[in-house]
């Protein structure tokens, strides 16, 4: 085997490793333009660089806090969807409770014994949130802006302006 070669083989990681995800921490280009989803965000990524800087042994008190911060920040947003003018199956929505679900199943391979399980659920997480964030919760806030809905009254300016059940979609660029 070349040097080179070698080199290569030393540096990759063994099959049964997963790849290093760098932390996320809260910036600019996770803001959406709607101040409530931004500041539900920020606190997610908080609660998520939280969870990572701990310890496997200790981490299930803090997992059951992400993940019931994360079933009410989904709800929130399933919630303006569908007063929005989305349908309730739209893909936004079944993204979120595809997370959720994940995250379930989770606990309960960490209470079997897999203690690594957790980390690798946050640093998916980690890898998930700034597209999902970028792309849907963004094309979510921009919607909610042209219908005038206010997150923090949870009211529309005008009703009429929203068709009940009028998007399947996620409402961002990537899915109408």
């Amino acid at each position: 085997m070349s040097e080179a070669t070698e080199q290569v083989h030393a540096q990759a990681p063994a099959q049964d490793e997963f790849p290093v995800i760098p932390d996320l921490h809260w910036t600019e280009q996770l803001q959406t333009g709607d101040t409530r989803m931004d500041d539900t965000h920020e606190e997610f990524v908080d609660l998520l660089a939280r969870l990572r800087a701990t310890p496997h042994a200790d981490q299930l008190p803090l997992y059951r806090e992400l993940m019931q911060h994360t079933v009410e920040h989904f709800g929130q947003e399933d919630r303006w969807m569908v007063t929005v003018g989305f349908s309730a199956d739209n893909c936004h929505a079944s993204q979120h409770a595809s997370i959720l679900d994940t995250m379930r199943t989770v606990e309960q391979h960490y209470l079997q014994g897999d203690l690594d399980i957790i980390d690798r659920m946050a640093a998916a997480l980690a890898e998930w949130f700034p597209m999902h964030a970028q792309s849907m919760d963004a094309g979510l806030a921009q919607h909610m802006k042209t219908v005038e809905f206010d997150s923090r009254t949870e009211t529309l300016a005008d009703p009429s302006r929203v068709r009940p059940a009028s998007m399947s979609g996620c409402g961002s660029v990537t899915c109408s």
